[in-house]
């Protein structure tokens, strides 16, 4: 019998959809009856089974940023449907097609306080653009399409809500009858161009600046040419958003990475300097950073017009896909001759590179120096390898001293920052693409939480890739360090016992699963250890003994910041000597004493 769990995996797979992440549970048991079945019938699809459905969530996520497509979550009932709500809330937020696929208690029990019933649509209310629980077998095919649709059209989650006993039925086609929709498979291109007036008052506005600023975010993926097209003809600079990193090379010289408290001096200064902001594919939530209000004229592109002047008031707002509308700003742009602005910005650049190279040079106190780690990782990777990082001081990091290329891809979780969501998020790439070296970057306290599980998962199924290299780096410090520091900068001492992090050995845990696992002791270890998991022939884990007191401080660190964290240090933080110690050899000594001849009342 072809019930309705069959047809709604045949009409994801006629809407392309190819990957399914999930868990399984009595809750949606009948689909994955449904999915053996498909599965045996050798249809177009791969089920990859996490150990968590926070995990499915994520991974659903990932699957989306990286590809571009709609990732898919199949979970159950109550529990199930509960711990996948963080990787909605991630799709949400960084604006990802994810459809979610729910078990739910059968129709007679909803309302009864049933075993794992709950109101599911409810739940899902605030995070779902569409959330619907499918009723009758007729009433699949609509909810099915129009979630795949809404996801793809609007770029948010959506959720579909199967009642087990909605899940053998037999299928029905909808037909011709009153109350009954019959709806199709197919989403027009989303490749929308502004018209040409809007085009034109855009262009009035971008050739009359003389120093034009670019914050350029993952919006523009796929967009790489015309983004550098435009910022030549302007003499612009180039500041990505993070997870707008792989838009632009790292290697443009006028590309100053990314901008606020993972930022660059040069993106800065850039922002505190310009007369002119085009902001491209970015909703960047920080707006503090951007110019002060009156200083700048601006032009915003975003294909989500509810982001249209959201952070700055923008004079122009073109609402449209980045790559189209870029294509049809050019030819109304005007050369900018004058250099003087985009030479300005390329020294500074060249000076900070330096500076960070110092910074990651410079010796710890206690254990390696995480900048070197990342340092000599950006030296090494490979041309069309995949980064992905964990929301803390790794992301720090990562901001400051990974360089993608042309043909690289990273990404980690944004508006959210979720802890732990480098370990599927790179799960998810290497699924997608097994032919790409995936490097993880994550904290001890984030591999704790899911990433210990996530490498469960990689045991099943490593053998399947073309390439194996798929390597876990984690920052073995024994703190959370990023809440160390920002309870540091709110003036407060670390407090120890909810910071630490139990120790182990994460080398030896993945030699028991089958993997090359690697301690990396000291400053002298990283070259070699990076070298080895590069060549390995199976993936890696890399425990890394690293200092948590090495300050992951702003480029732009603030003197308020900066006597907050001293305040902190006369409370007698336990970290207080290595703390000073660091800051002082991470190039940051004269904005320590700066703070202490200020807090003191000294000049």
């Amino acid at each position: 019998m072809y019930t309705v769990s069959d047809f709604v995996i045949d009409r994801m797979i006629e809407w392309d959809l190819h990957h399914f992440y999930g868990y399984p549970g009595d809750g949606i048991g009948g689909f994955d009856g449904a999915l053996e079945r498909a599965e045996r019938d050798d249809k177009a699809f791969r089920y990859l089974r996490a150990t968590h459905e926070e995990m499915v969530g994520l991974m659903a996520c990932a699957h989306a940023k990286f590809t571009g497509e709609v990732g898919v979550g199949i979970v159950t009932s109550g529990p199930g449907a509960i711990h996948l709500m963080n990787g909605l809330y991630d799709a949400y937020g960084d604006n990802q097609p994810m459809v979610a696929i729910v078990g739910q208690q059968g129709r007679m029990s909803l309302g009864s306080e049933s075993q794992q019933e709950i109101n599911l649509e409810r739940m899902y209310a605030d995070v779902a653009e569409f959330v619907q629980t499918v009723t009758t077998p007729m009433h699949a095919q609509m909810v099915v399409d129009k979630a795949i649709r809404v996801a793809k059209a609007y770029r948010k989650p959506t959720v579909v809500i199967i009642p087990a006993d909605v899940q053998n039925l037999k299928m029905e086609i909808p037909d011709r009858q009153h109350w009954v929709s019959r709806s199709g498979v197919g989403h027009p291109s989303q490749r929308l161009t502004p018209p040409e007036d809007e085009l034109r008052r855009a262009a009035e506005v971008l050739n009359s600046g003389k120093k034009v600023a670019m914050l350029v975010g993952q919006g523009a993926l796929g967009a790489t040419d015309e983004v550098l097209a435009v910022a030549e003809k302007l003499g612009a600079g180039i500041i990505t958003a993070l997870l707008g990193k792989a838009v632009v090379p790292g290697n443009v010289p006028y590309h100053t990475q990314q901008l606020g408290l993972l930022g660059s001096k040069p993106s800065y200064d850039m922002m505190e300097e310009c007369d002119t902001l085009l902001m491209i594919g970015s909703n960047h939530p920080y707006p503090e950073f951007l110019p002060k209000t009156g200083q700048a004229r601006g032009v915003q592109i975003d294909l989500s017009p509810k982001h249209l002047s959201l952070r700055y008031p923008m004079e122009v707002n073109l609402w449209g896909d980045a790559r189209t509308t870029l294509a049809a700003l050019l030819p109304h742009l005007v050369q900018h001759e004058d250099r003087r602005w985009q030479q300005k910005i390329i020294e500074g650049m060249k000076t900070w590179d330096e500076i960070t190279e110092r910074q990651a040079l410079a010796k710890a106190e206690d254990g390696i120096n995480p900048r070197l780690v990342f340092h000599r990782l950006n030296e090494r990777l490979p041309e069309n390898a995949v980064v992905t990082a964990d929301a803390g001081t790794t992301a720090d990091w990562y901001g400051h001293h990974i360089k993608l290329g042309r043909h690289m891809m990273g990404n980690l979780s944004g508006r959210m920052a979720s802890m732990l969501a480098a370990m599927p998020y790179a799960m998810a790439a290497k699924f997608a693409f097994p032919e790409r070296p995936v490097i993880c970057t994550i904290g001890d306290g984030a591999f704790q939480m899911l990433g210990m599980n996530g490498l469960i998962t990689l045991k099943r199924h490593w053998r399947e890739w073309s390439n194996p290299t798929f390597i876990v780096l984690i920052l073995h410090n024994e703190d959370l360090s990023q809440v160390s520091w920002e309870m540091r900068e709110a003036g407060d001492p670390r407090y120890d016992t909810s910071q630490k992090v139990e120790t182990m050995n994460y080398a030896t845990y993945a030699e028991t699963l089958g993997f090359k696992g690697i301690r990396m002791e000291s400053p002298e270890d990283v070259e070699r250890v990076w070298d080895e998991a590069f060549a390995a022939d199976r993936p890696v884990v890399i425990d890394a003994l690293t200092d948590p007191n090495v300050p992951p401080l702003p480029a732009h660190i603030t003197l308020d910041q900066a006597k907050s964290v001293m305040k902190a240090l006369t409370k007698r933080d336990p970290a207080e000597a290595d703390v000073i110690k660091d800051g002082a050899r991470a190039v940051a000594a004269e904005l320590f004493a700066k703070a202490n001849h200020s807090f003191f009342g000294k000049k």
